[in-house]
């Protein structure tokens, strides 16, 4: 009876460890989605990769650059209207890191209507999934995957980014 019992902890455990990261990486996603939309750069930010910060010049000038954007958006007429984000996918070990995509929905309000997108985010844990940071998946910070994780497992196949559509 102790082993059938034990038996069954072993094999429960890890889809427990599984579910506690997926609710996790969920959760610190949907908190970078709704800083997007209020435009809170210095969340965004908080839950930014390191090597991304790096590789845009620091936090400083990358939060510069992102106020920046914002208020160019606003300028325009454009606001963040939504961000929501999908169930996140399959984990991958990729080095000491684990890597998974998320899927994303953003909504911009134009003068004239709505622009949506659909990609994804690349989260990446360096502590076993306990925290998560991420890089939006465009066609430029796809090209540059490569030089930010050395280590990114090929295994972890990243779709083409939709062109936004208008609604």
């Amino acid at each position: 009876m102790r082993l059938y019992f034990k038996l069954i902890i072993l094999l429960l455990f890890p889809a427990t460890l599984f579910a506690q990261s997926t609710v996790t990486l969920k959760k610190q996603a949907d908190i970078v989605a709704k800083a997007m939309v209020n435009g809170d750069c210095v969340t965004v930010l908080k839950y930014t990769h390191p090597k991304v910060l790096q590789f845009g010049g620091g936090k400083q000038k990358m939060l510069q650059m992102m106020n920046a954007g914002m208020a160019q958006i606003k300028a325009q007429g454009f606001s963040f209207q939504s961000a929501t984000v999908g169930e996140p996918g399959k984990f991958y070990k990729a080095g000491t890191e684990i890597h998974c995509l998320v899927p994303d929905n953003i909504r911009i309000k134009t003068p004239n209507s709505s622009i949506v997108t659909h990609s994804n985010l690349l989260a990446i844990s360096q502590d076993g999934g306990k925290n998560w940071t991420f890089l939006d998946l465009n066609k430029g910070t796809i090209a540059s995957i490569p030089k930010l994780f050395p280590n990114f497992n090929k295994d972890l196949k990243i779709p083409e980014p939709t062109a936004p559509g208008l609604q």
